[in-house]
């Protein structure tokens, strides 16, 4: 273990195994709460009558016909709306203010419009009223390790429940209607083929996941260090390269990517950047510069968002922030490329989409999620957890559904006039 890597605080924003969820117990309160929620009410019922769903609300429906939203508790869910915005629409979902039965289908339909539901002249006024997200979860050297902690160091128990038995947390890359494991091996080997691994590769790997890229590069016969941020995966993906007889050319560090050393003919990292927060992309892609070797590639998947989307929701602190991922953000592949451009000496050389992938795979990982519920109980995590999983799944794979999202795996090499 390298001494930039600290041990994790000892409490979290959010406990997710709680009993009592902070914030959600009560919904807001007092006259501004009441007046933020009646300007709530208008804004979201003008919304949704131009959408294809139909809302029921206190008796009345809303909307042109399609997927369904019942609000059970019209004043918490507009309370809460009004206070947080989308962070109150996710915990009014928590608490069971709203339901849907076809909960990513309402999404999508949402996720599709989503920069046109607020009128523009208010959309001016977003710095006034959204939340920032707090110092304490930018990406920083200091932080990233209780950020990564929140999500991946929950359960690998849990993860074992939903992902295939590659226990890759990524999007597959489907061809046709194979199985999610044959689609997640697909999109490892495209990304070891870009980064042009084979017999003899020194390969770093930025953010192990459970091992399976770099087995499958050792069994290329190249020489892989895969570092990660997460005690518990680490744990899991050397007892899973121990397994698979690579042991002997695997080694996994808990280490940051700000200080990695040495030179590879390869780097990779599959949907890593994401984590790394908009103040630190430059810092990322520069570290991967230095460390490449001189006819060298790197191959990188991404999730991405649309670059005037990303520049107007890069100070927004969100639902998925909060509870799923602190500190991430979505890049776009136009600021990948000017960072890299601007600042280093690689050059993007194919940006590969593959979002209706994210969208399928996200719907397995829900289907195998839900029929596993009961087992994710019996690990100890309760009711409240159990819907907010389900939730940010859908609501992912509403993103990708929507084509809000994409998903791209970038090629990159030295410039010809570097």
């Amino acid at each position: 273990m390298t001494d930039t890597v600290r041990a994790p605080r000892a409490h979290r924003k959010v406990d997710l195994r709680a009993r009592a969820w902070p914030g959600l117990e009560h919904p807001p309160t007092g006259p501004r709460a009441r007046l933020a929620a009646r300007i709530a009410r208008r804004l979201f019922l003008a919304a949704v009558s131009r959408l294809d769903v139909t809302v029921h609300v206190g008796g009345q429906t809303h909307g042109r016909g399609g997927p369904v939203m019942v609000v059970t508790d019209p004043d918490e869910f507009f309370l809460r709306l009004g206070r947080d915005q989308l962070i109150g629409f996710g915990e009014a979902y928590l608490t069971g203010a709203w339901d849907a039965e076809d909960l990513s289908g309402f999404l999508t339909v949402l996720a599709a419009e989503l920069p046109t539901l607020i009128p523009d002249r208010l959309q001016r006024l977003r710095g006034l009223v959204v939340r920032k997200p707090p110092a304490e979860e930018v990406s920083s050297s200091a932080n990233s390790r209780d950020n990564i902690a929140h999500h991946y160091d929950l359960s690998n128990e849990l993860f074992e429940l939903f992902l295939d038995p590659t226990l890759s947390y990524s999007s597959a890359l489907f061809e046709g209607d194979e199985p999610l494991e044959v689609a997640q091996r697909r999109k490892i080997d495209r990304l070891l083929d870009r980064a042009g691994v084979g017999a003899g590769s020194r390969v770093l790997e930025i953010g192990t996941g459970w091992g399976e890229l770099a087995v499958r590069a050792a069994a290329r016969g190249a020489l892989v260090r895969t570092i990660t941020l997460s005690v518990e995966q680490k744990r899991l993906a050397e007892q899973r390269i121990a397994a698979a007889g690579m042991g002997d050319r695997v080694v996994v560090e808990l280490r940051d990517y700000r200080s990695v050393v040495g030179q590879y003919d390869a780097v990779v990292s599959v949907e890593m950047i994401e984590a790394v927060g908009w103040q630190y992309w430059q810092t990322y892609l520069e570290t991967i510069d230095r460390v490449l070797a001189p006819g060298g590639k790197v191959a990188i998947q991404a999730i991405t968002m649309p670059h005037d989307r990303m520049l107007a929701t890069r100070h927004t602190y969100t639902w998925i922030n909060k509870y799923i991922f602190p500190g991430g953000f979505l890049p776009s592949v136009q600021v990948i490329d000017e960072i890299t451009r601007e600042h280093t000496t690689l050059r993007m050389t194919a940006a590969h989409p593959m979002g209706s992938s994210y969208a399928r795979t996200l719907r397995l990982w829900d289907e195998a999620f839900l029929a596993a519920s009961d087992r994710v109980r019996a690990l100890g995590f309760d009711d409240t957890f159990v819907r907010m999983w389900h939730f940010y799944l859908e609501y992912s794979r509403a993103g990708f559904a929507s084509a809000y999202l994409d998903v791209h795996q970038l090629a990159f090499e030295r410039g010809d006039d570097d």
